[in-house]
């Protein structure tokens, strides 16, 4: 038996033609295209879902929201995606949301306060169900989502507060992992490649570099701080070799300035690690292609971004905040001296 001819819509295919076209009600269009609440039978379903294919049906996503009191969208602001971290971090971010039925608006700060505020409204104008923050500053100014009622979780945040939703790890502990690694190979004098934030609170990568030395009986190495990029990086390694006081090792606070490092080590004929040694932070894919490949300081990304869509789930059920702190994993390679 073949459906009957109906005529096309002149306009926007709506629930209603939708209906007409299958014989059913505007209600079980929309409990199969919903997924529920009451289920349909499997005939009815497959005439429903024919429909849909036939008119080439597109669900009003507006008129969604508003029945449901939701966008089903979550925003991401990260300081940068063309950096190799945060680009994971945002792909496992999409994938944990994408499982909950979320789907994910990214945008870049780009390391501007000005612009992360910007980014901040627009979302919160935008009406998402949550905002995933990782901000430039220690203490980010959310006053446009706490007016508009958008809970929110600070992501590659280490510290800690009343009332704040923050997913992170462990700066100052994998920082001190990465110079006691260096110190273990016999380094004395260990300098540091510092990315600058905004804000007057001191990393916690530079905290623990500081208390590595100092357990060890040790003087601060000469410090280097510029961007967390690789042209970042590259600059810091030419000052750390230009220093009058150079060090035989360097502990980078992020995966990128380590590869602008190697850049400025090798241009001056410098061997890594025979001469100079080099540890970093991060964990990115980058790391573990560059020559030599580099020891670095793991974050786990996939953990926090699950830990972060179901923060921001957890606080629309208005849930108590919580802080959660992953731990970090040192990963061998061989730019410390190790074979």
């Amino acid at each position: 038996m073949t459906t009957p001819a109906v005529q096309a819509p002149r306009g926007p295919v709506t629930r209603k033609d939708v209906a007409r076209y299958a014989g059913v009600s505007t209600a079980v269009v929309s409990y199969v295209v919903n997924g529920g609440p009451k289920k349909v039978a499997p005939a009815t379903e497959a005439k429903v879902q024919d429909a849909i294919r036939v008119l080439d049906y597109r669900p009003n996503a507006a008129a969604r929201a508003l029945k449901l009191g939701s966008s089903e969208t979550l925003g991401l602001i990260v300081p940068d995606n063309s950096n190799p971290f945060f680009s994971l971090l945002a792909h496992a971010v999409e994938d944990a949301a994408a499982e909950r039925g979320y789907a994910l608006l990214l945008t870049n700060s780009d390391g501007n306060l000005a612009k992360e505020r910007r980014n901040v409204r627009n979302l919160a104008a935008r009406q998402v169900d949550g905002v995933l923050l990782a901000s430039v500053l220690f203490q980010p100014d959310l006053e446009d989502l706490v007016k508009a009622d958008i809970p929110w979780v600070l992501l590659n945040h280490d510290s800690e507060g009343p009332g704040i939703n923050s997913i992170g790890v462990d700066l100052a502990a994998g920082a001190q992992i990465a110079v006691e690694h260096l110190l273990g190979h016999g380094h004395t004098n260990i300098g540091l490649a510092m990315g600058t934030n905004v804000g007057k609170n001191v990393d916690g990568r530079e905290l623990g570099w500081l208390k590595a030395l100092k357990e060890a009986g040790l003087p601060e190495g000469p410090i280097a701080r510029s961007d967390f990029t690789r042209s970042g990086g590259y600059e810091a390694g030419k000052r750390l070799l230009a220093s009058a006081n150079r060090p035989t090792a360097i502990f980078a606070s992020s995966d990128m300035q380590a590869v602008g490092i190697l850049r400025a080590l090798h241009e001056a004929g410098v061997a890594v690690p025979g001469d100079i040694a080099l540890t970093s932070f991060d964990g990115s894919a980058e790391a573990e292609y560059t020559w030599p490949a580099l020891t670095t300081v793991d974050q786990p990304v996939r953990e926090m971004a699950e830990a972060a869509v179901e923060g921001i789930l957890g606080a629309r059920r208005k849930a108590a905040p919580q802080q959660r702190m992953f731990p970090t994993t040192l990963h061998v390679r061989q730019s410390c001296g190790c074979p």
